[in-house]
């Protein structure tokens, strides 16, 4: 696994998903051609999983671990 941002600084980030081209790659048809995660790093010494659970037409994201 890589890292996506390294040495992430405390603050606010924004994460831009392109789900719009998954969907064309993986020939479905989707209802968000994008979508952003914004979260705020507290302790740049830990760990940061941003997942995201993506369906055509439903997504979920959390703080994993």
């Amino acid at each position: 696994m890589r890292e996506l941002v390294p040495g992430l600084a405390a603050g606010t980030h924004r994460l831009a998903f392109g789900t719009g081209d998954y969907f064309t790659a993986t020939g479905q048809r989707g209802f968000y051609p994008e979508l952003a995660v914004t979260f705020t790093v507290t302790d740049p010494t830990q760990h940061h999983h941003v997942p995201l659970l993506l369906s055509p037409f439903a997504y979920s994201t959390y703080r994993g671990s």
